[in-house]
């Protein structure tokens, strides 16, 4: 440790900080997100994903399935579709990853096919913090996530919560939202990161 100029109170030297640093990445997110996972799914009922970053994708990691009668079931190694999932349109609003190019795979009659219109939906994701996908990759599940952000802006993973149309109304997922938002926000502080 080293000691102030003024012989103050004593401060964490740069290789000490650097140290702590190395520990942080080495947690596991997947442990340290799982208490707000659990508390999600069952304030809401729905099922709550992780997913991190992989090779310009997101990937689920894990998941807490919901205490609904009808519940989504995610699948653990599934990577996301950029233009048709909530978890790919956090990645391309934070993850610093571009538009996927050429032609939009179609999977139901609402997926996103037109790059101007993924555009605008990615930019509306940055400015309102959480993307949403209602029935673009599956019919009738509804998707919404929200970017775990850490130390220096830096996207570390994507918070989901799934479930049917039919619960997850439009009014439903605007009541929800905050719940998402703030066990994103406790994930990234058990992480180190600065709260927001």
């Amino acid at each position: 440790m080293d000691r102030g100029a003024d012989d103050g109170p004593w401060r964490l030297g740069l290789h000490l900080v650097a140290l702590a640093d190395h520990a942080l990445s080495a947690l596991d997110v997947r442990e340290l997100a799982r208490p707000a996972m659990r508390q999600l799914a069952t304030e809401t009922g729905e099922t709550v994903t992780l997913s991190v970053a992989a090779g310009g994708e997101s990937v689920t990691v894990e998941f807490v399935p919901g205490v609904g009668s009808v519940v989504s079931v995610a699948q653990l190694g599934r990577p996301s579709v950029a233009h048709a999932t909530a978890t790919g349109k956090v990645m391309l609003a934070f993850g610093g990853v571009p538009l996927p190019q050429g032609e939009l795979e179609i999977f139901t009659e609402r997926t996103i096919t037109q790059r101007k219109a993924l555009a605008a939906e990615v930019k509306s994701a940055r400015l309102r913090g959480y993307a949403e996908a209602v029935g673009e990759r599956e019919e009738d599940l509804v998707g919404l996530a929200v970017p775990i952000i850490g130390a220096g802006s830096r996207l570390i993973a994507i918070l989901g919560l799934q479930g049917p149309e039919s619960r997850l109304t439009e009014k439903r997922r605007a009541a929800v939202v905050p719940a998402l938002l703030e066990a994103a926000a406790d994930v990234a502080t058990a992480l180190g990161a600065a709260p927001r």
